[in-house]
C-alpha cells in the first residue's frame, strides 16, 4: 500500500471577533459563565463572507505551503454542513474561486468530524490514483446556523476554514492511520432539522428554532468523551502504541471541559494537548485543521513527532487519525 502524505497545511478565520463581552449585550449570559463552562473567550464570525470564502482562503495557504498551484489539484473534498448553497455543492463554489475546473469536487457532511471523514476519503482517492493531489478542506460559516437567543448554544460556535493537501509524494507528515465511526440512533441529540426533506421550508411560514443548532448538552458531553477516548485507544492499539508515545494531541475544540475529561481518560500529559478553543470556540469541521495548522505555525510540532487527532460531531459521528511528522 502506498504511503499518503500531507504536502501543505493552511487555515483562515474571518476578521470580525465576537467576544464574551459582546455576547453579554445580546443574550442573558456573562463572560464568567461562558469561560468557566466552555473555556471560550472569543470567536471569529463572518460578516459578508460565505463558507466557500473561508475554504478558499485556507486552500490558498495550503497550496502556498505545498508549493503548488490550484491547477495542480486532481480532487477537491470539502467538509461542511454550512455550504453556500445546497445546489451547487460547497466544493463547486470553492472550485470556481480556485479556477481549477474540471477538477472533481464534492462535499462531505459529518458535522464536527467532517475533516477526519474527508481525510479518509482523500486518502482513498490517493491510494486509487497514485498521482493524485487532493485538497481536503473543512470550512464552516457556522454562526449562520446559530440561534442567538439560545444562550446554551450561541456562546459555543465560531467560523473558520482549514485545509491540507494529500498526495503519495513525501511531505510534511505521513497519514499513518484513520478510523471513523458513527451511530445514527443518537442523531436527535445534536441536530439542525429545518430545511431538510423531513422538515421542508414552506412559503409564508416563519423560520423557527429547528432551523438552527439544537443540542442536548449533557448527553452530548457523555457520548463525546467516551466515543473519542475509545476510538483513540483503538487506533493506538492498531499502531502498537500507547498514549505515552504521542508527542502532541489535537482534540476537537468543542469546549474545555470535554478536552480536560478526554485528556484524563486517555492518561495524557496536559503539556502534550494543543488547545485553542479560547480563541475560536467550536468551529465544527474546521476545528481540527485549524488547530493542526496553528500548532505547526507555532512550532509545537517538530520532525519525528507523532500527532493524534480526534473529533466528535452530530450524527453522531466520531473519528481519529495518527500523523507522523
Amino acid at each position: 500500500m502506498s504511503k499518503i502524505y500531507i504536502q501543505g497545511i493552511g487555515h483562515y478565520v474571518p476578521a470580525k471577533i465576537l467576544s464574551n463581552q459582546d455576547l453579554e449585550q445580546m443574550v442573558d449570559t456573562s463572560d464568567e459563565w461562558i469561560t468557566t463552562r466552555t473555556g471560550i473567550k472569543k470567536r471569529h464570525v463572518v460578516e459578508k463572507e460565505t463558507c466557500s470564502d473561508l475554504a478558499y482562503q485556507a486552500s490558498l495557504k495550503a497550496l502556498e505551503d505545498a508549493g503548488l498551484k490550484a491547477t495542480d489539484l486532481t480532487h477537491i473534498v470539502l467538509a461542511t454542513f454550512t455550504p453556500d448553497t445546497y445546489v451547487p455543492n460547497g466544493a463547486s463554489h470553492l472550485q470556481k474561486k480556485l479556477g481549477c475546473a474540471p477538477t472533481p469536487c464534492f462535499d462531505i457532511n459529518a458535522a464536527c468530524t467532517g475533516f477526519l471523514y474527508a481525510l479518509e476519503v482523500g486518502r482513498g482517492l490517493c491510494l486509487t490514483n497514485p498521482k493524485a493531489k487532493v485538497l481536503v478542506v473543512a470550512a464552516e460559516a457556522l454562526t449562520s446556523r446559530v440561534n442567538f437567543t439560545d444562550r446554551s448554544t450561541c456562546v459555543l460556535f465560531g467560523d473558520a476554514g482549514g485545509a491540507v493537501i494529500l498526495s503519495t509524494e513525501p511531505g510534511k507528515a505521513e497519514v499513518k492511520n484513520i478510523l471513523i465511526q458513527a451511530d445514527g440512533s443518537l442523531g436527535d441529540l445534536l441536530t439542525i432539522k429545518g430545511g431538510g426533506s423531513a422538515y421542508p421550508p414552506k412559503l409564508g411560514e416563519p423560520i423557527d428554532e429547528k432551523y438552527f443548532v439544537e443540542m442536548q448538552g449533557r448527553e452530548v458531553f457523555k457520548y463525546a468523551v467516551r466515543s473519542m477516548a475509545d476510538i483513540c485507544l483503538e487506533l493506538l492499539a492498531k499502531e502498537n502504541l500507547s498514549s505515552k508515545d504521542i508527542d502532541l494531541f489535537i482534540p476537537h475544540q468543542a469546549n474545555i471541559r470535554i478536552i480536560e475529561a478526554l485528556t484524563k481518560k486517555l492518561n495524557l500529559d496536559v503539556d502534550k494537548v494543543f488547545i485553542n478553543v479560547q480563541n475560536y470556540g467550536n468551529t465544527s469541521a474546521a476545528s481540527i485543521p485549524l488547530a493542526l495548522s496553528e500548532a505547526f505555525e507555532q512550532k509545537k510540532i517538530k520532525k519525528g513527532d507523532k500527532v493524534l487527532l480526534v473529533a466528535f460531531g452530530g450524527g453522531f459521528t466520531w473519528g481519529a487519525s495518527l500523523l507522523q511528522f
